[in-house]
């Protein structure tokens, strides 16, 4: 029998990504620094990228190849002291060498002539011109970029190039935002060549939820209205808004979180069985949950939503101020930075199951989790014991940090009397399966590069979640509903208790 400890997970034998060119635009800002590079080195370190792999920086701020490779060797010096993970020298020498930058402003048609010119001499010198076209920047730039790149032909393919953009969220900022995003971007590409990118769906456990569904006969059959009470889905972060309190008081946790992240999470939890693993089996089955999710009235938005905004408190011995007193935040502020919901998914298999789904800041613990509660099992075989109550059955995926499963039984005490008590039968990844460090976008990088669109969102996935929200966003700008508080520290508004209390279930601790 094999030791758990010593057991280990079957090489990745994917082979590298086809030979291609990343032109990343916005090459000289945070979010390349902190997250794309360190990604692109991970896939670098495990031999997933092609000796051919080509990177392009394109950005207005002035760089040689020979000072932007300084630049993000500095940058990765920064991200190893946050991280404890000193890069490989050899493996950072090798991208390194694969870097390259062209000095250009995102409004200039001179700049897509440029990145036109690297390509069509890429093709010369080897024969092959596959690109992907990543937005790493402002979402004000999201249209005219893919614009601009249509206008000068690059999105068009060949039998023996493929091209593709990658588009960052959020996408859009209500319902009417996101279609006229869409729009814009297919008339520039196809939805083929788009890929919009939610790093939270790169993270293995979120991957996880599908193979432990599909992959387990244990599961299906009991996953439906006839076994399962209610699903809690959370997603609590200790950090304020910190140095973002402009994009966050014009966007709030609803907008940032629930359209994208939460109803991913949903969506994987409630979707049918697709036919296969093709990418868009999975997007349909998807978007048909999301689509079936009711759209509620303005009397539901007042009883089924809590939004809540931090005042000052504590969280790990660290003071936290009033929200509206974070920088660049409006003193007056009413944005939320807390939400939670109560919605029904009104197909035949969740059909009276409620899903609670709750996200803030600031909160007490940094933990995203899914609880799926079954129902309490008859209590007449226990009635002249010891046992006041059978506690329902549940089962918890813990997607960050500690990822693993754990499912709640009840057993009994030993003794001579029939007491009942909880156990937990719990997984961790970690214990079965040696993790490399990563930032959630090595696995999106490199389906993008082999064309697989699976954790990629779609445009009836984007414009169905939108379509939830709308309702709640139309009654909060009214100034409809009351803003509720918490303290910094806290597992959040009372209020947020009192929603799912009322319906006789009680949100698992965030403790």
């Amino acid at each position: 029998m094999t030791d758990a400890s010593s057991s280990k997970p079957a090489k990745d034998d994917s082979g590298p990504a086809p030979a291609s060119t990343l032109f990343i635009f916005g090459a000289s800002g945070d979010l390349t620094k902190r997250l794309v590079m360190p990604a692109l080195y991970n896939l670098a370190r495990e031999g997933a990228l092609d000796p051919a792999f080509q990177i392009v920086g394109v950005d207005i701020v002035p760089h040689t190849d020979e000072d932007y490779r300084t630049f993000l060797t500095e940058a990765a010096k920064e991200v190893a002291v946050g991280t404890g993970a000193t890069p490989n020298p050899t493996a950072w020498s090798w991208l390194m060498e694969r870097v390259h930058y062209i000095v250009g402003d995102f409004d200039s048609a001179e700049t897509y002539h440029k990145v036109r010119a690297w390509l069509d001499q890429r093709k010369t010198e080897t024969g092959q011109a596959n690109a992907v076209f990543y937005m790493a920047v402002t979402p004000r730039f999201f249209a005219s970029i893919a614009q601009k790149l249509g206008e000068n032909g690059l999105f068009e393919e060949s039998e023996n190039a493929f091209r593709r953009i990658v588009v960052e969220k959020p996408f859009g900022t209500d319902l009417a935002s996101a279609k006229a995003l869409n729009a814009h971007l297919l008339q520039s590409a196809s939805e083929h060549q788009i890929f919009r990118i939610d790093h939270f769906l790169g993270k293995e456990t979120v991957q996880n939820v599908m193979a432990m569904r599909f992959g387990n006969g244990i599961f299906e059959p009991l996953w439906n209205r006839n076994f399962i009470d209610h699903v809690q889905i959370t997603a609590a972060e200790t950090v304020t808004v910190e140095q973002r309190g402009k994009f966050y008081d014009a966007t709030g946790a609803l907008r940032d979180m629930v359209p994208n992240h939460m109803f991913q999470l949903l969506a994987m939890v409630a979707m049918e069985p697709p036919n296969s693993f093709d990418a868009d089996a999975i997007r349909t089955e998807k978007a048909k949950v999301i689509q079936a999710i009711g759209q509620m009235t303005p009397e539901e938005v007042e009883r089924d939503t809590v939004r809540a905004q931090y005042l000052a408190g504590n969280i790990g011995g660290r003071h936290v101020k009033n929200y509206p007193w974070e920088d660049n935040v409006a003193h007056d502020s009413r944005r939320e930075t807390y939400v939670a919901l109560k919605l029904n998914v009104d197909n035949w298999r969740w059909s009276g199951v409620p899903f609670y789904i709750r996200t803030g800041k600031a909160l007490a613990v940094r933990r995203t989790e899914i609880m799926i509660q079954f129902k309490r099992p008859p209590h007449r075989l226990f009635d002249e014991t010891p046992t006041d109550a059978v506690e329902p059955n549940a089962l918890v995926i813990r997607v960050q940090p500690n990822e693993g499963i754990s499912l709640r039984l009840a057993a009994k005490i030993p003794g001579r009397q029939v007491r009942l008590a909880e156990v937990d039968m719990d997984f961790r990844y970690s214990d079965y399966f040696k993790a490399e460090p990563s930032t959630g976008y090595e696995t999106l990088i490199y389906d993008c590069l082999t064309g697989d669109a699976t954790l990629f969102q779609r445009a009836d996935n984007i414009e169905a979640g939108w379509a939830v929200v709308q309702p709640i966003l139309d009654q909060w700008e009214a100034g409809q509903g009351e803003l509720h508080h918490y303290k910094a520290g806290s597992a959040g508004p009372a209020a947020a208790d009192r929603l799912i209390e009322r319906d006789g279930f009680n949100w698992l601790p965030l403790a």
